[in-house]
């Protein structure tokens, strides 16, 4: 499955976009941030919305991010960029719904531009604590992932 956000700046998002779904519009303001940092090819200012450690999950189980390596290695692994469209509160997370698009530096997002993921992000003081890919609408969810 495809997947891919982004991100800009690297840290406390700024104003948050108008988005349904009625999550916090700071913890909006980050995600959104970091997706647009990673749409735009800014490896670096994604990684800047991450505290370390953090934990990412991408149908896999969870992995500890511990440094500034890890996080630009993640980054650069995401084969897409993503316009946040909705964020939910879900409790202890944001369950954020994204339209897949390309993104530079990033090979070819594919059959995947155009499509929704979504991802559950903790975040804490600013920063992206947690990353944990969610199944899509109507999908089986995934072993480990957040619905």
């Amino acid at each position: 499955m495809i997947l891919a956000l982004a991100g800009c700046g690297g840290g406390s998002g700024g104003d948050a976009p108008s988005v349904p779904g009625g999550a916090d519009p700071e913890e909006i303001a980050v995600i959104d941030g970091w997706t647009k940092a990673l749409a735009d090819g800014d490896l670096e200012a994604a990684a800047g919305y991450f505290r370390l450690p953090s934990i990412v999950q991408n149908g896999t189980p969870p992995i500890r991010l511990d440094s500034d390596r890890d996080v630009l290695a993640f980054n650069a692994s995401l084969p897409c960029g993503a316009e946040l469209v909705r964020a939910e509160d879900r409790g202890r997370y944001v369950l954020a719904t994204f339209k897949l698009t390309e993104r530079p530096g990033a090979g070819e997002c594919g059959q995947g531009v155009g499509l929704e993921a979504r991802t559950a992000f903790a975040i804490e003081d600013g920063k992206i604590t947690e990353w944990r890919r969610a199944p899509n609408p109507g999908a089986p969810p995934p072993n480990g992932q957040i619905t």
